[in-house]
């Protein structure tokens, strides 16, 4: 059965538009308004996902043919047109920026463009950049354009003159400090860290109310997609304990869906606040901000003995980026001061001022590819060698993989659906551990 809405695909000329504040300001103009909202992120996110979930009040999944595929991303898209009164697809990046890029996304799903630039340097040019990014991929097709951050009504005004007459004049957001995101190096800041969010997101919904009209986005049809096979019941009754606070926040819904729909019992915890694990089988300890929250996380010994604890009892433990990173001996802040972690594996991690690995990746685990990404500003020392090692999406050595026991730990963010025989070898209580040391 088609499922049939309207949706659209937010891109840009390049980063740092505003993508994701006019992608959380239609999210929320809509649902006040009573519409039932989904969106999704292009490309490996966790961020702006967790901004876009206040604003559209649903689950935000990404869409990414690489580490997805393109029947996942056609089942995720069908499932939420069939609920759903508006879809928006937060782009990643310029929209034809990488490979997979955001373009490639519209044209495979016939998702129409609605284009946000950043106009507060510019006049008649912006028409220029808005026809470029029109012709330069036929038949892609770029439906509207937003202009972002500019000085008023008569600016506004003289930017919808520049533009083609094929293209829709969608309307503009003053730059307005009262609902900008702020930012740090991984991207924005976190939602659960930005008291006064829902106020931002009302203020620019708001402000983009009077100059949008909802109804000008266009119906897109999503086809049913092939019947897709269960997941099997590899982790029936497995009790799996989760990382889940400030410091340890980068999960993916799918993942966790992926673990549900095997049959694991999902639990969380903190590792900041708590003192003692849940009574769990196996723990993941995703990606976040360890580094920011270090001393606290080295203040709370009877986690720390906990993780330690669980290990040397042969339970499995997977771990990836910040989760990695707190197994370590220790991690050096960005201050250069050294915090004490849970010495689970031998190694210790530090911050630097740049970006030290960027790069889709993948590591044969099973008889399927397990696909991610990596993102980091620290860099590993360690005398562990890799169990096995990542592979980039263009075939360049990537990020090692530790393994000491039933542990596992990389700096990947692993995209479970890719490969969820993976995953269950990984969480399976009965997974072998022999030979698989690296410490």
């Amino acid at each position: 059965m088609t499922a049939r809405t309207r949706a659209v695909l937010i891109s840009a000329p390049a980063s740092g538009q505003g993508k994701t504040t006019v992608t959380a300001a239609l999210a929320r103009h809509a649902r006040q308004r009573g519409a039932r909202v989904r969106v999704f992120k292009t490309g490996p996110d966790f961020i702006d996902p967790m901004i876009l979930e206040r604003a559209s009040e649903a689950p935000v999944y990404q869409l990414d043919l690489w580490m997805g595929g393109e029947e996942h991303c056609r089942a995720l898209l069908h499932s939420a047109a069939l609920e759903a009164d508006l879809i928006l697809v937060e782009g990643v990046m310029g929209l034809y920026d990488g490979t997979p890029s955001s373009a490639d996304l519209a044209l495979t799903f016939s998702l129409p463009v609605l284009a946000v630039i950043d106009a507060s340097a510019m006049a008649e040019s912006f028409g220029a950049i808005v026809l470029g990014l029109k012709q330069y991929r036929e038949p892609l097709h770029l439906h509207g354009v937003l202009a972002n951050r500019v000085a008023g009504e008569a600016h506004a005004a003289m930017l919808a003159r520049s533009l083609p007459a094929s293209v829709v004049w969608l309307g503009a957001l003053k730059q307005d400090a009262s609902f900008t995101l702020p930012e740090r190096h991984l991207g924005l800041m976190q939602a659960v860290e930005l008291a006064d969010l829902s106020a931002r997101l009302d203020r620019a919904a708001e402000a983009l109310g009077p100059t949008l009209d909802l109804q000008r986005l266009p119906q897109v049809s999503f086809p049913k997609p092939a019947q897709a096979l269960p997941a099997a019941q590899s982790l029936r009754g497995v009790r799996i304990a989760i990382a889940r606070d400030v410091a340890f926040s980068f999960l993916y819904a799918a993942n966790l869906d992926l673990l549900r729909e095997m049959g694991a019992q999902v639990l969380f915890f903190s590792p900041l606040d708590d003192r003692e694990l849940p009574q769990a089988d196996a723990l993941y300890l995703p990606g976040g901000y360890p580094e920011l929250h270090a001393a606290r996380l080295s203040a709370n010994a009877p986690m720390m003995a906990a993780l330690r604890a669980h290990a040397q009892a042969g339970k499995a433990l997977f771990a990836e980026c910040g989760g990695m990173m707190l197994l370590m001996q220790s991690l050096t802040d960005i201050d250069g001061h050294v915090h004490r972690m849970a010495g689970v594996l031998t190694g210790s991690t530090r911050m630097y001022p740049t970006v030290q690995s960027l790069a889709l990746q993948s590591v044969h685990l099973s008889e399927r590819e397990l696909r991610g990404h990596s993102f980091h500003y620290s860099r590993l020392a360690t005398a562990m060698q890799p169990w096995k090692r990542g592979t980039t999406q263009h075939g360049k050595a990537g990020e090692g993989i530790y393994r000491a026991g039933n542990v596992i730990a990389s700096y990947i963010h692993f995209y479970w659906p890719s490969s969820p025989s993976s995953i269950a070898h990984i969480f399976s209580p009965d997974a072998p551990a022999a030979g698989a040391s690296s410490a």
